[in-house]
């Protein structure tokens, strides 16, 4: 039975994925460094302590890579924030686990400032409980420590926490942590992608678990 579901933001509350790859894809450039949109998008849901490895050296990482993530940031923060949207029925699935009597809390490689404004735009800051960012981990997604993070605000073991997210990394984090996790495709990834991190079920978006919540997951771990 579980007590508590832990949502991710990016990619899977809001429409921000894309935009973040952007982000990614033209501070590589602005630095020299030819990664693609493509290649940038596939490490979406990491942080940049993990994102930056995939592509730059250790004597690069240590020459510019904390540079290249600050100018990243007000890169994305002027230019790119303003077009985050959130997706469908996010505020009605997240009403449905609270009235339920489950926490909701969320878990992201953001900092916390951008977390809190991503809960704005979807218009559920009022709908979540607890929330563990960037500052709360040493190391971000796939590694496990946000998720540990957030589970000792909640007090809970991982066997009585449900986590949703839209990318391999979520679910290998989770898992890593001892959640099971729902998985979502509206942040790019594959259903195979999501099934071979571990999901245990996968859904288009937020909207699907709320038009059938009553036989989700979510629920039916809730009893």
């Amino acid at each position: 039975m579980i007590h508590a579901v832990i949502f991710d933001i990016d990619g899977t509350l809001v429409d921000s994925v894309d935009l973040h790859a952007l982000a990614w894809h033209e501070a590589f450039r602005h630095f020299g460094h030819a990664v693609t949109f493509e290649q940038a998008r596939s490490q979406i849901g990491k942080g940049g302590d993990q994102l930056l490895p995939a592509f730059l050296s250790q004597q690069q990482m240590s020459d510019h890579g904390e540079t290249l993530e600050q100018w990243r940031a007000q890169l994305f923060k002027s230019t790119y924030l303003s077009c985050v949207r959130p997706f469908s029925a996010v505020a009605q699935l997240l009403e449905c686990v609270r009235d339920i009597g489950l926490t909701v809390a969320v878990a992201s490689s953001a900092k916390e400032d951008e977390v809190r404004t991503y809960l704005e735009i979807a218009g559920v800051a009022n709908l979540v409980d607890v929330i563990s960012s960037s500052s709360d981990a040493e190391k971000s997604k796939p590694a496990p420590d946000i998720f540990q993070a957030v589970l000792a605000k909640l007090q809970l073991r991982g066997a009585d926490t449900l986590a949703v997210g839209d990318t391999p990394y979520d679910a290998q984090a989770a898992i890593k942590a001892g959640l099971n996790c729902i998985g979502v495709l509206c942040g790019g990834f594959t259903e195979a992608d999501l099934r071979s991190a571990g999901c245990l079920a996968v859904y288009p978006g937020p909207a699907a678990p709320y038009a059938c919540f009553s036989t989700s997951p979510i629920a039916l771990m809730a009893r």
